[in-house]
């Protein structure tokens, strides 16, 4: 497993051009110690004021906004946003009932929240959107958590009979940038003031709020004593190899590769399709980040507009490298 960590520095689609702290703390002059009090408190500024509308896309935002936070609160603090989030993103949830990237945020941010009971928001996840086999993590987490192998067994029965792993990327970035991007007005001047940092904050913020931890998932398909389980976690790690995020596709080529013989066939495709998936994602980055400064919330928007119409992570890549007039696939001497 160790290459997931490898590669989680370019599992995330950011618009590598700067970060949204340093780009608007540095125009509006903030010494750069207080960089990120500043940008924290016109973070928190702008979650107060988009929880007072009454559109779902601005109470999500919110929702994930208040979320993510600082990252020096205290443990009751912490507990106190999880909830004040939650109540967000139950109310957008009640408004847009039918949006799944809405209702896999309530998902995800109530299995953070202490005091919050998963089984109605997962419930809702599975009848919102019935083949998405990740609308099981939370109920999985439980299980392991209270030690019940035959649970486990069938939420991995459960989650194996899924179409797809998705976890809503780019629709909760789309998202947040709209909502952000409408709300302008009546944000801090300088808080995620142009396309660029607008859509670097949305993905950040919505990485952090939506992506779950996979490790309920691994720990259950590292104990293969059964043929059974064995067979079930393969079925499923091939889900989640077309999942619509990155992370999850590694995770996947990660679950699969443990439980296939070492360097068998098999394994070595693998290997070869998860660094084709890294390379994809690099190239696209390296190749979508623009040397002149002013083309910047132009390649933001055209970045965007892909997001919006592909909801895969890679999807994406593969359109940014087209564009670009670039291979889709390494050259044969790389490692």
């Amino acid at each position: 497993m160790h290459w997931i960590n490898k590669a989680l520095g370019i599992v995330t689609l950011v618009v590598l051009y700067s970060s949204p702290v340093s780009a608007t703390t540095a125009a509006a002059g903030v010494p750069a110690r207080s960089e990120l009090d500043t940008y924290t408190l016109w973070r928190a500024q702008a979650a107060h004021t988009l929880g007072m509308r009454h559109d779902s896309a601005s109470l999500a935002t919110a929702a994930a906004l208040t979320f993510v936070g600082a990252p020096w609160r205290t443990k009751a603090e912490v507990a106190r946003a999880a909830t004040s989030a939650v109540d967000y993103a139950a109310r957008a949830s009640d408004l847009a009932p039918d949006n799944a990237a809405i209702t896999w945020l309530r998902l995800h941010l109530c299995a953070n929240a202490i005091a919050c009971d998963t089984r109605d928001a997962a419930t809702t996840m599975r009848w919102v959107d019935a083949d998405n086999a990740a609308a099981w993590l939370p109920t999985l987490a439980a299980a392991q958590k209270d030690r019940d192998a035959l649970q486990v067994d069938r939420i991995l029965t459960d989650m194996a009979q899924g179409r797809r792993f998705d976890i809503y990327g780019n629709l909760t970035t789309v998202m947040m940038f709209d909502a952000l991007h409408r709300a302008r007005s009546s944000l801090p001047a300088r808080y995620a003031a142009s396309d660029l940092t607008r859509l670097t904050e949305a993905i950040g913020v919505a990485g952090a709020a939506i992506v779950p931890s996979f490790s309920p998932l691994i720990n259950a398909c590292r104990d293969t004593a059964s043929p059974e389980r064995r067979e079930t976690c393969v079925k499923l790690s091939k889900i989640m190899q077309r999942g619509d995020a990155v992370m999850t596709q590694l995770v996947g080529f990660a679950i699969e590769r443990r439980l296939t013989a070492a360097d068998s066939k098999e394994q070595k495709g693998l290997d070869e399709r998860r660094r084709l998936l890294e390379w994809r994602v690099s190239s696209a980055n390296m190749a979508d980040t623009p040397l002149l400064p002013w083309l910047r919330n132009a390649r933001a928007r055209m970045r965007l507009a892909k997001m919006r119409a592909l909801p895969r992570e890679e999807d994406v890549c593969i359109a940014l490298l087209r564009e670009h007039g670039l291979p889709l696939e390494p050259p044969e001497d790389h490692p």
